[in-house]
């Protein structure tokens, strides 16, 4: 193997996606990163992987860096995998990458299954932009909505119906994908409109969620109003911004709605 570090992707679920490529890259290096040695155990069984392996996780991985880079300098060939998938993509890996880029050591690209791709062309919503938020956060929630193409999300099963409820309030308009268990028996993709999903079962397993575009249409005043009766419980301030995300006005323009609004009440 020519000295360096190999990016290794592994299968997010389907044992048969492991490319042969990177069967002969996990056999032949010296020495084999992975996010969880004993989740790794059970693929170099089935492939009959003997290669040395050490932990590189999150709690450990900026510590052990510069020992991986000083290997490859002395004339390893490293690879890295996660627990599955791409290694970087939400898992350890990226640090080290950007260490061997610094250090001037080479670096490849043993390409594999990923399932932010997966479910978004699994979602039928449009690919040409898009942007992948890593794990859902609420927080983050409305900033979220200011990008206006597709978004891809990670998310918990035990979190899901929440993180619905939540698309509800802010993102109304757009329409949601849950896509679980990519590759597996029981693969599915549930597509609605926030409001409709959160009326099914509470999907299990391994989730992505994808949020279409939002609608190049504006709401009509009729349907700004609506929204406006939905959100004048709370402070002016909190409203006008809750308006403003879910109607895809500006903020100024949300106050002033509601505005109008307390003064035909009091009228």
């Amino acid at each position: 193997m020519q000295t360096g570090l190999y990016i290794v992707g592994t299968p997010i679920g389907n044992l048969s996606d492991m490319s042969p490529r990177a069967i002969d890259v996990l056999k032949n290096v010296d020495l084999i990163t992975a996010e969880d040695t004993r989740v790794f155990a059970k693929l170099a069984s089935h492939f009959d992987i003997k290669t040395k392996r050490i932990a590189c996780h999150e709690h450990n991985e900026r510590e052990i860096v510069d020992d991986i880079i000083a290997k490859i300098q002395s004339g390893m060939a490293v690879a890295t995998v996660s627990d599955a998938g791409m290694p970087g993509i939400s898992d350890p890996g990226f640090r080290l990458v950007r260490a061997a880029r610094a250090a001037g050591v080479p670096v490849f690209v043993v390409p594999g299954p990923t399932a932010v791709v997966s479910a978004l062309v699994l979602s039928g919503f449009p690919t040409d932009r898009f942007t992948f938020c890593g794990f859902f956060d609420e927080k983050k929630l409305r900033d979220d909505n200011k990008i206006r193409h597709t978004i891809v999300y990670y998310e918990s099963p035990n979190r899901i119906m929440d993180t619905i409820a939540a698309l509800a309030r802010v993102m109304p308009e757009r329409q949601v994908a849950i896509v679980r268990e990519i590759t597996k028996i029981h693969e599915e993709t549930i597509i609605g409109y926030p409001a409709d999903l959160l009326r099914i079962e509470p999907p299990r397993g391994e989730i992505v969620i994808v949020i279409a575009p939002a609608p190049d249409k504006k709401m009509s005043d009729s349907e700004i109003a609506e929204i406006v009766n939905d959100v004048v419980a709370g402070s002016t301030k909190s409203a006008a911004a809750e308006l403003a995300a879910r109607a895809g006005i500006s903020k100024k323009e949300a106050y002033k709605r509601l505005l109008e609004k307390e003064v035909g009440t009091d009228d």
